[in-house]
């Protein structure tokens, strides 16, 4: 799977625009981020929950690129990010734009969240 680019609030993916975030699966498919996981925690969905970490790992997944936003807000929770360590998982972190090139260009079983506004 190929992530062709990103503007605010839209991502696409082999040739298809989703106007929400993204959540891109081991297999290539392409789920709607559950970021209501994160925001009843939280209140907002800048910082991923170990629960919505949960949602977004895949047993076999060696990395986890977090695409944190056009301008990089986005962020694990210390849950979260311990939850990933706990399973061996790598975790990328940069704003979506360079997290796709990071994706792209990654090799392994990886999976993919993607904030696409702010």
């Amino acid at each position: 799977m190929r992530i062709d680019g990103t503007a605010f609030g839209e991502i696409t993916i082999g040739g298809k625009t989703y106007d929400h975030d993204v959540v891109v699966r081991l297999s290539g498919e392409v789920v709607k981020r559950k970021k209501k996981l994160s925001k009843k925690l939280y209140g907002t969905s800048h910082i991923v929950s170990k629960e919505e970490a949960e949602f977004v790992f895949e047993k076999g997944c060696d990395t986890l690129i977090l695409g944190a936003g056009q301008q990089g807000c986005a962020h694990l929770s210390p849950e979260a990010t311990a939850y990933l360590a706990e399973k061996g998982c790598e975790v990328v972190v940069a704003p979506t734009p360079e997290a796709i090139h990071a994706f792209n260009k990654a090799h392994g079983k990886k999976v993919g969240l993607f904030h696409v506004t702010c």
